[in-house]
């Protein structure tokens, strides 16, 4: 079983800059790819960035590339989302996904994921 904890988040002005991170625990060997999604009011959840545990290949979201840059810490079993540029689309609550899917798009029901608690972003105009 695995645990997620995340942290960063809040609000920051157009332009500006905030870094998500999430922590791993437990049984971290079988996980394939961690990564973030967001979900903004009224719109369904969509995947913002993702990486590969193992080698570290890293795959964004359209929105976000350029912007958004995914690393991980494999010694913490902790990825950093650092959020430059955010624009007020960028708002949303922003969830990391951690398990054997390593798609942008919602994994499906049979997929081994966890999620952890959702933390909301906010950029305003």
């Amino acid at each position: 079983q695995v645990h997620l904890e995340s942290s960063g988040g809040g609000s920051v002005q157009a332009g500006g800059s905030l870094r998500l991170s999430c922590a791993a625990s437990g049984s971290t060997y079988s996980l394939t790819c961690m990564g973030w999604f967001r979900q903004a009011p009224g719109k369904e959840r969509e995947g913002v960035a993702r990486i590969y545990t193992g080698g570290g290949n890293t795959r964004y979201a359209d929105s976000v590339y350029g912007r958004f840059t995914l690393t991980q810490d494999n010694a913490k079993n902790t990825v950093y989302l650092q959020m430059n540029n955010l624009k007020p689309e960028d708002t949303a609550v922003y969830y990391c996904m951690a398990g054997r899917w390593c798609g942008l798009d919602l994994p499906p029901p049979t997929a081994t994921v966890t999620w952890g608690r959702g933390t909301q972003v906010t950029v305003s105009s």
